[in-house]
């Protein structure tokens, strides 16, 4: 009798600590991602909805990077390479996305800035990456992003030495139904034709 209940006590046990470790699993995204938008972690940037009213003599290169993910088929690229503006200032730059096929997608952005160290202090106040793109087919557009680099990044000592900032996006498929519908459609009709 006695080793029957320490043998389901250690099956409850460990099962507890499955089921703990898959809640943390689960849990670890969000909770990671918090972390980065609260500290800048990673070169997480900030989110603002007004701009600083201290402007700095302090000036900063920004440059700019852009990117798609292998399924992403779409021609992504900065308008301009790079922008010099004083700490504090708000700087609008252009990104531009172009839609090469026959069919409207629907994407979003990843985005971060190097040196990670200064994410905590570039801010957005406007973005593309808030919200999901969407392309048809042949479709071309200019898609702002406004910004500025925080005046505390001047009370930094590690930031000190940073003259340039990178501004780097990467463009994914959106991950949903109809795009997933649109995709295994095609998929279809090539074998289909194939045969």
């Amino acid at each position: 009798m006695r080793k029957a209940n320490k043998s389901n006590r250690l099956a409850l046990t460990l099962a507890a600590v499955v089921v703990g470790m898959v809640g943390m699993a689960y849990a670890s995204v969000p909770l990671y991602s918090l972390f980065c938008r609260v500290t800048g972690y990673g070169g997480t940037t900030q989110q603002a909805s007004i701009a600083p009213d201290v402007i700095l003599d302090r000036e900063m290169t920004i440059e700019f990077d852009a990117n798609t993910s292998s399924g992403m088929p779409w021609d992504f690229k900065p308008a301009q390479h790079r922008i010099k503006l004083k700490v504090g200032e708000t700087a609008m730059a252009f990104f531009e996305a172009y839609n090469p096929t026959d069919r409207t997608i629907k994407g979003t952005a990843t985005f971060n800035v190097t040196p990670q160290k200064i994410g905590q202090y570039f801010t957005k106040i406007d973005c593309f990456c808030f919200t999901e793109q969407v392309l048809k087919p042949g479709e071309r557009v200019d898609m702002p992003v406004t910004f500025f680099v925080d005046p505390e990044i001047d009370t930094d000592p590690n930031a000190k030495e940073v003259k340039v900032i990178t501004l780097s996006y990467t463009f994914f498929v959106a991950d949903d139904d109809d795009s997933k519908t649109d995709i295994s459609a095609r998929a279809e009709k090539k074998s289909v034709d194939v045969n």
